[in-house]
């Protein structure tokens, strides 16, 4: 973002990843699933540490999926959650900034 300006399909997909997130208990799901053992999660992991319902947890796990953050599979009568690396890498990247010289007057 500062080395180039973002373009209009590229800012929408950033945009869509941030909503995503800026829900607190969207956050806290990712970071579960991120932190999980082997680095994926049940969905009846992720139901116990909200006092929420089950379908609003699902519901959440959907904006997450939706916005490109997690990746999904159903094995049998549960869906497994992962963290897609790739969309947090490009998260990470237009937040970063460059370290830039400082100049010092003599």
């Amino acid at each position: 973002m500062v080395r180039e300006p973002l373009g209009e399909e590229a800012a929408a997909e950033m945009s869509r990843m941030f909503k995503a997130l800026s829900d607190p208990i969207r956050l806290r799901l990712l970071s579960l699933i991120a932190s999980h053992e082997g680095g994926e999660a049940c969905v009846c992991d992720l139901t116990g540490p909200f006092d929420v319902s089950q379908p609003t947890i699902s519901h959440h796990l959907k904006v997450l999926r939706e916005a490109g953050l997690v990746g999904s599979e159903r094995r049998g009568t549960w869906v497994y959650y992962w963290v897609l690396p790739e969309a947090l890498a490009r998260l990470s990247v237009l937040l970063q900034i460059p370290v830039m010289s400082v100049k010092t007057s003599a």
